[in-house]
């Protein structure tokens, strides 16, 4: 306490030098805001190092793959929906200026122009006569017909890799995918798009969405919400402190705190190279409310004593007095709730804990300097008609109105405890129910209000296709290499199983051969190779009756030979096939693209488009002849997105329909009953990627992070709260408040249905840090009104007058002080302002009915030790 009392004696004798010093560290620390980088990508919610976001780009590279922009168009008003002319025409005109949009700051950030899928640069695989498979442009240039356009149509639908992904099975969609070099130029595209759509007309509705646009204009949208809200919530806080204190002149030093303590905080992290992600952008709105706590249990206090002292000085000393150790344990305790998330595994989370934490206790310090500083800088006769008594002279009817209730709230708990804390415990079970109902869930694109153009735009198009969400299903072929032994047996076992007792002299013939080559000791690769060459020659040599027999010797062959090629195997792509449908049939996917549909697709043009040839061909030999077709296509790179040109890794590209976490767990879990019930044909290993499913693990990481960092915080607090009261039962109902906020918000929270998403994990430290401020205040005055009164009945009547304003007062202010927030078109800004609300409303209601209820019941264990003496230490400064 000497330490806290000669601060605040140097803050009264030096005010000007307190003021400077706060003025120049502001502007030190605010100039550091123009450095500012943006960072809005929640795949930096990892760390760099985390073994799925390295496999993640691992894989983007393996494939050639980038994040992608869609851009929907739909008419419904056409009877052939979007395949008429008019439509097509301004598809073709969006796909041509799309392909070429570029950064003009950053040449690097374009669209990858090769890899568009659009009408125009897509083939369509159509037979040429029987073994050959033409390749032609979908959409070369606009129809100018309706034959034209439903030729296009026909072609597209006729081709597994287009129809839902590319086309709507209605027909009445039409979708056009942007692959970006970098995810931050997603809001560019998408403005660019916009204005270019502007100029059309028509019945054509246009729609872009995709994870990349939705975290890009998110980013975009953050620091727009940020410069209304918070400036919109510190004035309805500055207008609730005015009609509560009626001095403009005074109430204007919890403001000047409060925006001091923000621009230092975010010039701290900018200024130490730290970038502004989504959750520290969200640090202003975080301190604001613990930054001005304080300084209205001063003021109030101060409001209540001025008149009855008449000197500020002395006010001030016992204003301080009373709340000096209170402020400095809210605020260590509020520190290390926040502090407790840099144990979390998420980078950004860490970042955002540790300088609200650094923030906290600067608004501390600020308090107790700059205010007392403040309060000495006004002239004395300025404050003559501050206080309760100069304002109850006047009538105001706002105070009398709160004293009178706040009177009668007493009287109830001391004569309803029982009753108080029956209802409590009523609730507490009540609120348990509803955290049993929880479901941990996160999607960006709900981070928009649903009327937002990205919101509707991903319900519209997800309605049309397989889906806009992308994530992919890495196949990895994990084949022991083969030994000499192992080459020969494996042939003969090929050849003989394919070859069969139907021609038994070529099988023996084949076998000898084997026999042969296996003697001579080769390695197994110049082995088989040697063995397919004498097979070869005996096809040539054949009769018209044994060369299919021989044909098939080596194909079997084959087989064997090009075995690591995994891939490849007839067997292996029907596995994949069986996989892709129960994906669809379950619901677990909207739609999947493989390396099977293209080998099903070019196999039926190669018969001249007989569906009875849409499959995978039977022999290893067959595979690779459709696939050496494609590769004469205008695009033959496309194939390596979907298989290494080794053909021992494979990508099944899942489309979703749905982006929550739910939705893409779901989906992981559907592909993991399949391995568990249909053992691949050859050892596979399988692994996910793509953003969707990288939202998932930083989601999951984040709440069991969370919960550990929360209940670390919670044990902490109680050793504070033991300490500070010197008594662990003490200690022990410091804590209760806390307990009672934290499970009735998160009990709402299941009740109504909302999602455990990143604002509310992140609410949980808030709640600990308010929550626990008006217990330790209104618990420390109580001891003290205790030790003057010596029953807790005298003691309660004194605790529901000046303290008891003074935590109502907190609540009202900073609970509808940030109702604008309620207003934002940015979901997460709602969740914060709701919650914020109701945590300040839920701890203020438990502080002030439940505390004193126990403290009534439990009186005697609780003041046994206590008898009534003079004022506490704490009331001389």
């Amino acid at each position: 306490m000497k330490f806290g009392n000669s601060l605040i004696q140097f803050s009264m004798r030096k005010p000007r030098v307190v003021v400077w010093v706060m003025v120049a560290a502001t502007i030190v620390l605010g100039l550091m805001m123009v450095k500012v980088r943006v960072d809005t990508d929640p795949e930096n919610m990892l760390s760099e190092k985390e073994a799925v976001r390295i496999f993640h780009h691992d894989t983007k590279k393996m494939f050639g793959l980038h994040d992608v922009v869609v851009l929907g168009v739909v008419n419904e008003e056409d009877p052939n929906g979007v395949f008429n002319s008019e439509t097509l025409r301004h598809v073709h005109e969006l796909t041509e200026f799309a392909k070429y949009l570029v950064d003009d700051k950053d040449p690097a950030k374009r669209v990858v122009t090769q890899d568009v899928i659009a009408p125009g640069n897509v083939d369509a695989i159509e037979q040429a006569g029987l073994g050959e498979v033409r390749f032609e442009w979908l959409m070369a240039k606009p129809p100018t017909t309706q034959e034209e356009a439903l030729k296009i149509r026909d072609s597209a639908m006729a081709n597994p890799l287009l129809k839902g992904t590319l086309v709507s099975e209605d027909g009445k969609a039409l979708a056009i995918y942007l692959p970006i070099t970098f995810k931050d130029f997603a809001f560019q595209v998408r403005q660019q798009l916009m204005e270019k759509i502007s100029d059309f007309n028509g019945h054509d509705r246009f729609y872009i969405t995709g994870l990349p646009v939705a975290e890009d204009t998110f980013g975009v949208e953050m620091f727009v919400q940020m410069a209304i809200s918070a400036p919109l919530a510190m004035l309805i806080i500055f207008l609730l402190m005015l009609l509560f204190f009626r001095k403009l002149n005074l109430i204007v030093s919890p403001m000047i705190v409060a925006i001091a303590t923000v621009i230092c905080t975010m010039g701290l992290l900018i200024g130490t190279g730290h970038t502004v992600h989504i959750m520290s952008s969200m640090i202003p709105i975080f301190l604001m409310p613990i930054a001005v706590v304080d300084s209205i249990h001063i003021l109030s206090e101060f409001f209540d004593s001025y008149q009855k002292i008449k000197d500020r000085r002395k006010t001030l000393e016992k204003v301080m007095g009373h709340l000096f150790m209170p402020m400095l344990y809210t605020s260590l305790t509020s520190s290390a709730g926040f502090a407790s998330l840099s144990l979390t595994p998420i980078p950004p989370v860490q970042v955002f804990g540790i300088f609200v934490a650094i923030g906290i206790m600067l608004a501390w310090l600020l308090t107790i300097l700059f205010i007392p500083a403040y309060v000495m800088l006004l002239k004395e006769e300025s404050l003559e008609t501050f206080g309760v008594s100069a304002v109850s002279q006047k009538g105001a009817p706002k105070t009398s109105y709160l004293s009178r209730h706040l009177h009668w709230l007493g009287g109830m708990t001391y004569s309803w405890s029982k009753l108080i804390i029956l209802l409590t415990m009523v609730s507490l079970v009540a609120a348990g129910y509803g955290i049993s109902r929880i479901e941990i869930n996160d999607n960006p694109v709900k981070w928009f209000h649903k009327d937002h153009d990205i919101r509707i735009a991903d319900k519209v198009l997800n309605e049309h296709f397989g889906g806009t969400y992308e994530a992919y299903l890495i196949l990895s072929g994990s084949l022991a290499p083969l030994n000499e032994k192992r080459a020969v047996q494996m042939a003969t076992d090929a050849v003989d199983g394919a070859v069969g007792t139907a021609y038994r002299a070529v099988s023996q013939a084949a076998v000898a051969i084997i026999s042969q080559m296996a003697s001579e000791n080769l390695s197994p690769d110049t082995f088989l190779n040697r063995v397919l060459e004498r097979f070869e020659e005996k096809m040539d040599a054949a009769s018209d009756d044994q060369y299919d027999a021989w044909a098939e010797a080596a194909d079997a062959l084959a087989g064997v030979q090009h075995r690591d090629q995994v891939f490849k195997r007839p067997d292996v792509l029907r596995y994949i096939e069986r996989l892709q449908n129960y994906l669809v049939e379950t619901g677990a996917a909207g739609k999947s693209n493989s390396v099977t549909d293209v080998v099903k697709k070019v196999y039926m043009e190669l018969y001249e488009a007989n569906p009875d040839h849409f499959r995978v061909p039977d022999t290893v030999n067959g595979v690779a002849q459709t696939l050496i077709s494609f590769q004469n296509s205008h695009k033959p790179g496309d194939l390596w997105h979907l298989v290494t040109p080794d053909y021992r890794h494979a990508n099944l590209w899942v489309q979703l329909k749905n982006g929550d976490n739910q939705y893409m767990e779901a989906t992981v879990a559907a592909v993991e009953e399949f391995f568990e019930k249909n053992p691949p044909p050859v050892p596979i290993n399988h692994q996910w990627a793509g953003l969707t499913y990288i939202n998932v693990v930083w989601q999951n990481k984040m709440v069991t992070g969370m919960l550990k960092s929360f209940l670390g915080s919670f044990i902490i607090v109680f050793v504070m709260m033991t300490i500070l009261f010197r008594s662990p039962l003490w200690g022990l109902l410091a804590m209760v408040p806390l307990t009672v906020t934290i499970a009735l918000i998160y009990g709402i929270i299941g009740i109504i249905g909302k999602d455990y998403d990143m604002p509310v994990a992140v609410l949980s430290s808030l709640t600990l840090g308010l929550a626990v401020d008006f217990a330790i205040h209104f618990l420390e005055r109580s001891r003290t009104t205790y030790q003057q009164t010596g029953n807790w009945k005298a003691a309660a009547e004194r605790m529901f007058e000046e303290p008891a304003r003074a935590i109502t007062r907190n609540v009202i202010v900073i609970a509808v002080g940030f109702t604008p927030l309620l207003l934002a078109p940015l979901v997460p800004y709602q969740t914060v302002g709701f919650f914020l609300a109701s945590i300040m409303a839920v701890s203020g209601i438990g502080t002030m009915f439940i505390l004193p209820s126990l403290i009534r019941t439990f009186e005697r264990w609780l003041f046994r030790k206590q008898k009534a003496t003079a004022p506490n230490a704490l009331d001389v400064a």
